[in-house]
C-alpha cells in the first residue's frame, strides 16, 4: 500500500523545538503522502466538543454514552470544519481511504451514522480538520529535524489517553522525549 519513500502509516512526532502553535507536542497519523504532498490527522489534541454534539448537529441520535460522550479531536488546521473518521472496522462507507490493513480514514456521514445506530466499527475516533503539506514540504521539515517518525500503533492512537500520546509515541521510537530540549545549538 505504501509506495518506497512515503510515509503513509507512519506517526509523526513533533521533536520539543517545535515552533507552530498548530503542530506543538502533537502526534499526527500520516493517511496519504506522494510526491504530491501529504495529509495527516493529529490524534491528539482535543477539541470542546463530543461526538454527542456533533451528532447532534447532523441530526443523528445515539443512546450509546460511550459513543455520546467520546471526544472530538482537532485533526489539523486545514479545512477545521471538515469532519474525518479514522477507524478500525470495514470499508463500508461512501467515501473511505485505506491508510492501512485494518485501519481506515472516512469523510461520509454514513459512517456517523452508523456509529450513533451501534454497527459502526469498534474503534473511531473523529477529527475536525486535517494537517495538509504541499509537494516537498514534509520531507524539508523531515530534513530539519522537526519530527520523529514511527510506524502507527492502533492501540496508542484509539486506547491511550490523548494527553499521554506524545510522549508514548517518542517511547516507540525508544526516545524519552522529556529529556529532549526545545533548544537549538551549535557545537
Amino acid at each position: 500500500m505504501n509506495a518506497p519513500g512515503f510515509l503513509v502509516h507512519q506517526l509523526l512526532i513533533a521533536m520539543p523545538s517545535m515552533a507552530d502553535p498548530n503542530f506543538a507536542r502533537t502526534v499526527t497519523l500520516l493517511c496519504q503522502h506522494d510526491a504530491g504532498g501529504a495529509l495527516g490527522i493529529v490524534v491528539n489534541r482535543l477539541a470542546p466538543l463530543t461526538v454527542g454534539d456533533v451528532l447532534g448537529q447532523l441530526g443523528l441520535e445515539s443512546l450509546n454514552p460511550a459513543i455520546t460522550t467520546a471526544p472530538v479531536y482537532l485533526g489539523g488546521p486545514v479545512q477545521p470544519e471538515r469532519g474525518f473518521v479514522l477507524h478500525d472496522g470495514d470499508t463500508g462507507y461512501d467515501s473511505t481511504l485505506a491508510i492501512a490493513q485494518g485501519l481506515w480514514l472516512t469523510t461520509s456521514r454514513d459512517v456517523l451514522a452508523a456509529l450513533a445506530a451501534g454497527r459502526g466499527p469498534r474503534r473511531a475516533l473523529l477529527a475536525l480538520g486535517y494537517a495538509g503539506w504541499g509537494a516537498g514540504q514534509l520531507e524539508a521539515e523531515l530534513r530539519d529535524n522537526a519530527w520523529l517518525t514511527v510506524e502507527a500503533d492502533h492501540d496508542l492512537i484509539f486506547d491511550l489517553p490523548a494527553e499521554s500520546r506524545w510522549e508514548a509515541a517518542a517511547r516507540l521510537v525508544g526516545v524519552d522525549i522529556a529529556r529532549i530540549s526545545g533548544e537549538a545549538g551549535r557545537a
